[in-house]
């Protein structure tokens, strides 16, 4: 009963992430609706739409079909009139994945991560089932079979990493037990998975955070071109919520074309074009007001900007340096050059799935290529990860390390702690003072912490 109560549950929080990402989108589109079209407003309409962008946003590519009439009325190129959308606004992506990795996590703490993360894949599978099927429109067409396998990759992809991440952790008295076993039995190279994991997890969130302060520093400084093309864009108080709605929502896309630019390689905006810190080589670009934070130039001095993603790098192989001297794993040198390697090959490959993400199609011609070079990118940030893991997790052993495994090996060989040894020294040259008695000498000294109030000084004891 408690698996099919798991099963049960995971499939709930499937069709409630699923459920937010369409009302996310149906919330805004139906104010916009009503205040665009009013009481005559094709209703019908709405919820492919809304079907439609939740598929963009789980990385579907669209077809973009612009009607005849349209392409008269405005006139427009009847050559432009037809092209791809792939360019994800990778909101919607990253919610499902943070949501399903919640899901998984619960599956794991009750004892059953498999069983979980497949019901609730299977559930949002068929829940793309059912929006490929009803959110059909003529003006943007998804590929059916893309439109059920990515999102439900991505919910699938989700619940794993959250339930293996658990079950590594805690135990799951199954498969990842036995995997876990397996490689303790290592010895001294049985760190190399959560090192490598830990180390990556540090730098991805590092990149993150160097990339949001590069937007936010952009934001600031380019902010008048941002307004500028807003205001040439000549829309009312609708369009402009629209296009606002619409820059959040590929606001994770920008902080990876920011991780780009900062490790080098850049990114382009269109066929032929460049914008790096090296330079910048663009021609005509669409009028869509996130494009305005672009730079205009770049000089060679401005490569600097690579230290930055060095220094994820070093920060990632500080903690796993700290981590390993905790652990007293520290001593062997191979292990720690295979988790170096380890954490650049990962570093680079989450980069690359980001990249392609983060890359696409946005419009007609020369359109067809914006954003970062996915090989390029994820070369660059492996080899400057590398560079700044190794920096920390290479450099010889400080003498404080050396200190601390020559006071642990005395210990070993004692078979007594310091703090025994030093009671025990203290024992046989006074004798103990009783503090509750009422014959107390006025040079006694109490102890700091006599109701334990820091801890009983105990050793965490690690999985």
């Amino acid at each position: 009963m408690q698996r099919l109560l798991v099963a049960i549950l995971a499939a709930v929080d499937a069709a409630i992430a699923a459920a937010v990402g369409l009302v996310v989108l149906l919330a805004p589109l139906t104010l916009l609706w009503t205040l665009a079209f009013g009481a005559s407003a094709d209703w019908g309409a709405l919820w492919p739409a809304a079907g439609t962008l939740w598929q963009l946003g789980h990385g579907v590519p669209l077809e973009i079909v612009i009607p005849d009439e349209i392409v008269i009325a405005v006139g427009i190129s009847p050559a432009a009139a037809h092209f791809t959308l792939s360019l994800t606004p990778l909101a919607f992506l990253i919610f499902t994945l943070l949501f399903a990795a919640r899901s998984g996590t619960r599956a794991a703490r009750s004892g059953a991560w498999l069983l979980g993360a497949f019901a609730g894949s299977v559930t949002f599978a068929l829940i793309a089932v059912g929006v490929a099927y009803t959110a059909r429109t003529d003006a943007a067409r998804a590929p059916f079979a893309l439109a059920i396998l990515l999102p439900s990759a991505v919910y699938l992809v989700g619940a794993l990493c959250g339930a293996v991440r658990y079950a590594w952790r805690e135990g799951d008295g199954g498969l990842i037990d036995r995997l876990h076993d397996v490689v303790d039995g290592w010895g001294e190279w049985g760190v190399l998975p959560a090192e490598i994991v830990r180390g990556t997890a540090v730098v991805i969130v590092s990149l993150t955070g160097i990339a949001g302060v590069a937007v936010a520093v952009a934001v600031l400084l380019r902010g008048g071109e941002v307004v500028a093309l807003f205001e040439s864009a000549r829309v009312d108080a609708t369009g402009v919520t629209i296009l606002t709605l619409g820059h959040l929502a590929y606001l994770p896309t920008l902080l990876v074309w920011a991780v780009a630019w900062l490790a080098g390689p850049g990114i382009s905006v269109g066929v032929g074009t460049a914008v790096s810190p090296a330079g910048t080589q663009l021609g005509v670009v669409p009028g869509i007001p996130m494009l305005g934070l672009l730079p205009e130039n770049g000089s060679i001095w401005m490569l600097i900007v690579v230290l930055l993603p060095i220094g994820a790098g070093a920060f990632a192989g500080w903690v796993v340096r700290s981590r390993l001297v905790w652990e007293d794993v520290a001593r062997p040198f191979a292990p720690r050059v295979a988790i170096t390697a380890g954490i650049a090959l990962c570093s680079a490959g989450i980069t690359a799935i980001a990249a392609v993400l983060a890359s696409g199609s946005i419009g007609p011609g020369r359109l067809a290529e914006t954003g970062p070079h996915v090989g390029w990118l994820s070369l660059a940030i492996g080899a400057e990860v590398l560079v700044g893991a190794a920096i920390l997790l290479l450099a010889p052993r400080h003498r404080d390390e050396l200190a601390e495994e020559r006071t642990d090996r005395w210990v070993a060989e004692m078979g007594a702690s310091p703090t025994a040894d030093a009671g025990a020294v203290v024992a046989g040259s006074r004798p103990a003072v009783d503090w509750n008695s009422d014959d107390q000498d006025a040079n006694d000294t109490a102890p700091l912490d006599d109701h334990g109030f820091f801890g009983d000084s105990s050793t965490p004891t690690h999985r």
